[in-house]
């Protein structure tokens, strides 16, 4: 989720890509889109590039909304800690 949050301004973001970035296996990577994709936070589009299959993921707009909402609590549990 924070990999595609931080690529969203250049919209979606190839399958290669987002294994690089997140160092992941081919079928946890899968299986992590996949269940994102069920919870309507992410939307996968799959097509050719010549005789290549691309796949590319990108957050919808209810899974921003989540992912800040996920960054907001950790922001306040961590604003929350005493540094004593």
């Amino acid at each position: 989720m924070a990999a595609l949050h931080a690529e969203r301004e250049a919209g979606p973001v190839e399958f290669s890509r987002l294994k690089a970035i997140t160092q992941a296996t081919d079928g946890n990577l899968g299986s992590h889109l996949t269940t994102l994709e069920k919870a309507g936070y992410v939307e996968i589009a799959k097509d050719f590039v010549g005789k290549r299959p691309r796949t590319r993921a990108s957050l919808t707009q209810v899974g921003a909304k989540a992912f800040r909402r996920h960054v907001d609590y950790l922001r306040a549990v961590v604003e929350g800690v005493d540094g004593d």
